[in-house]
């Protein structure tokens, strides 16, 4: 069997954890390809598509952290079939992400499509890179317009990803996502506005005429 994402968190914890909730010979008896070590268009869309995400790092301490990264639709590059990047825009200057990732470079993704109840894991190994290091990457994580100045750019090399149960993923929309949802009532409405405008002033000739 080849299952990455759960291969790699399956500690002996994790397995007792299992086995006390009657799920170990579920898992034991995997017998599907499930290594999901490389991109396929299905994430890469799915990626490209998303507007902010949770990163998850540890600290020296041994205590975990997530942080929220968030920009337009897109600010998320994935840059080949093993590689995301984004732009690491200035926050509440703590850089605990950063601190954390320069003393273990690993990290995990959670990324949440709302509207659609769709759940995307990854684990990865990330490097924080310079925009002067790399001016190519740098272009390719340019956003035209957007107000957010990045500080750096944040890259992950994916070890393993999984797709999550959609259960208890509340739909929540953005306001362009509703604002589009109602392009055609507000089309209509604005069509019965006009046809009350019209009737209205036919009434008005008539009752004066009359």
């Amino acid at each position: 069997m080849s299952y990455g994402f759960l291969d790699t968190l399956s500690t002996p914890s994790v397995k007792a954890a299992q086995a006390a909730n009657g799920v170990a010979q579920m898992w034991e008896r995997f017998a599907g390809d499930r290594s999901f070590d490389r991109f396929t268009p299905r994430e890469a869309e799915f990626i490209a598509e998303r507007d902010s995400f949770y990163m998850a790092t540890v600290s020296e301490s041994g205590w975990p952290y997530v942080q929220h990264r968030g920009g337009p639709p897109g600010f998320i590059k994935v840059l080949d079939e093993r590689t995301l990047a984004f732009p690491d825009f200035r926050g509440n200057r703590q850089y605990i992400s950063v601190g954390n990732l320069a003393a273990d470079d690993r990290a995990a993704l959670i990324l949440v499509d709302y509207p659609n109840q769709a759940r995307l894991k990854l684990l990865g190994h990330v490097e924080t890179v310079g925009l002067d290091e790399d001016p190519e990457l740098a272009a390719r994580l340019a956003l035209e317009g957007y107000k957010a100045r990045p500080e750096r750019a944040i890259r992950l090399t994916l070890h393993a990803f999984d797709w999550n149960c959609p259960q208890h993923i509340t739909p929540r929309f953005t306001q362009g996502q509703i604002a589009e949802a109602l392009v055609p009532t507000m089309s209509r409405l604005k069509a019965l506005e006009a046809e009350n405008a019209d009737l209205r002033k036919r009434l008005a000739e008539i009752s004066g005429g009359g």
